[in-house]
């Protein structure tokens, strides 16, 4: 099978870590160890997030008095690409003896007009409490919105729709010689075609899980995995009637209401890769991985609601 894994950024800087290499790193070596039984059997194309990370260095960038104005996103949306690659590509072949692996920058293509550059819900960087999140965008004009806990805030950045990965048949021919895929991270670096038809890089961060579908959509994946820090999707999250959605389909879990900043995105990339291609989708844990597949664990999303395991997907598409 050739399945396409969106690691979440959350999942490599977990709540209330600081953001230091050497966490990161050990977080790093923890998803390979659950994905790389993954690329033992099947193809493997791995994206990432970089919430957490982006922000830090947009925070480091802003507070450079060295810098006549810090660096803009797509900059440092190339930035993490490059070390979470890096960390992510050794720690796979550390992990995948003997087998190719490459780890490489990608641009997203999103639209100049789209509506998500004027309503900006990306969360990036670190969760602060509110009264310093209220200070932080006092200075540095950043927004801010709530994330979770009463007391969690965090900066908000335009999200614009991915539209392509500019590098799609680099992608693949990198699949064809066998090789493990690390790429889009972050979403990939979000660029436009200017009047001149030449790409543009633009200030936003696109979403990564929205970033897999496409990308899995044109790579003809069997599998897209959305893996991150919650077992399942659940209806009526954070409430006291919560419960947990495991089999589903597009247009069920459509019906449903998820925050637009966090787990909505994650519902859109699913149900689209779903309607798209008539394969199979799934949310859940990291560290259930090969669980998922397996038909145990996730939320998972099939054209009609149902999975029984690995030999089911070769009714889908």
């Amino acid at each position: 099978m050739r399945i396409v894994a969106a690691l979440g950024g959350n999942a490599l800087l977990r709540r209330g870590e600081k953001p230091d290499a050497a966490t990161q790193e050990a977080n790093v070596d923890r998803a390979v160890h659950a994905l790389a039984p993954l690329a033992h059997d099947h193809e493997l194309v791995l994206t990432h997030g970089n919430g957490p990370q982006v922000g830090v260095l947009a925070l480091q960038s802003a507070s450079d008095p060295h810098l006549t104005t810090p660096y803009p996103f797509d900059v440092l949306g190339a930035q993490t690409q490059g070390m979470i690659g890096y960390w992510l590509l050794q720690a796979l072949q550390n992990a995948l003896p003997g087998r190719q692996v490459a780890s490489i920058i990608n641009q997203t293509l999103v639209l100049a007009h789209d509506p998500a550059f004027a309503n900006p819900t990306k969360f990036v960087g670190e969760v602060y409490a509110r009264a310093e999140a209220e200070r932080l965008a006092a200075a540095r004009g950043w927004t801010v919105h709530q994330d979770g806990g009463e007391d969690s805030w965090r900066r908000v950045v335009g999200s614009p729709t991915p539209q392509r990965v500019i590098e799609t048949r680099l992608i693949r021919l990198l699949l064809s010689s066998g090789a493990v895929v690390v790429c889009a991270g972050g979403g990939g670096v979000p660029v436009i075609r200017n009047e001149k038809g030449k790409l543009a890089g633009v200030e936003a961060v696109v979403d990564k899980d929205l970033t897999a579908a496409v990308l899995a959509e044109a790579l003809e994946a069997d599998v897209l995995l959305i893996l991150t820090d919650v077992p399942h999707v659940e209806r009526g999250y954070g409430t006291s009637s919560a419960t947990p959605i495991l089999r589903v389909t597009p247009s069920a879990l459509r019906r449903e209401t998820f925050a637009a900043g966090s787990m909505g995105p994650k519902v859109d990339a699913v149900c689209r890769f779903v309607e798209l291609t008539g394969d199979m989708a799934a949310i859940g844990r990291l560290e259930d991985a090969q669980a998922i597949i397996a038909g145990d664990a996730g939320t998972i999303v099939t054209p009609g609601g149902d999975y029984g395991g690995p030999d089911d997907l070769a009714t889908y598409g």
